[in-house]
């Protein structure tokens, strides 16, 4: 079993990173591979409505963004870290994930995904739901741990003194641990669930 994680702060040892490296030794402790994959600091552009993925089950930029796909579609879990901008998660970070999660064709159903913001003070919880609907729409359960998924800190290293915030990321990491062994169990005992051929539609009268 296995779990991407990306780090989209482009400070690779920052308090985002901080977070998910406290997830990572928890689910090392539950026989669960892991590979940090640290993005926020990469050239990458954003989603340009081209259609191309659709005939080529890929991005046409061939970027990191790709080779992300692949990754993905090979993990059991997905976490994703970001430091909070203007209430938001950064916009390299979204940019990929809005393009890995588009133009990726394969079935993410049961796939579980979790969500962590960094902050100095507020707009973790706005971060929070924004990277969560990545998971919702995709038919992936969403990790939960004690708490809206966050740790506190300006300067790097200041995530540490935020002692409830490293606490959430362990129990995030444990029930996210539970849930993919669950799943994993429950999918060998009946399958996925059934899935209608998707309706679409729209309000334009």
């Amino acid at each position: 079993m296995k779990v991407l994680i990306l780090n989209g702060s482009p400070r690779k040892n920052g308090n985002t990173a901080l977070a998910l490296s406290e997830m990572e030794k928890v689910f090392h402790e539950n026989g669960i591979e892991t590979e940090i994959v640290h993005i926020g600091n990469m050239d990458i552009r954003g989603c340009m409505a081209c259609g191309s993925c659709s005939k080529t089950g890929k991005c046409v930029f061939n970027d990191i963004v790709n080779e992300l796909s692949a990754k993905f579609e090979q993990s059991d879990g997905l976490v994703v870290g970001a430091p909070v901008y203007y209430g938001s998660a950064n916009a390299t970070l979204v940019a990929a994930l809005q393009r890995m999660f588009y133009s990726s064709q394969f079935d993410k159903t049961m796939k579980v995904g979790a969500a962590v913001a960094s902050a100095r003070r507020g707009g973790l919880t706005a971060t929070f739901d924004e990277l969560n609907k990545f998971f919702t729409i995709s038919g992936m359960p969403v990790a939960s741990g004690q708490y809206w998924n966050g740790i506190h800190g300006a300067r790097p290293g200041e995530g540490e003194q935020d002692a409830e915030g490293v606490q959430m990321m362990r129990t995030l990491a444990r029930n996210m641990s539970f849930l993919i062994k669950a799943i994993a169990d429950a999918k060998e005992k009946y399958g996925l669930p059934q899935r209608e051929p998707q309706t679409f539609t729209n309000f334009v009268r």
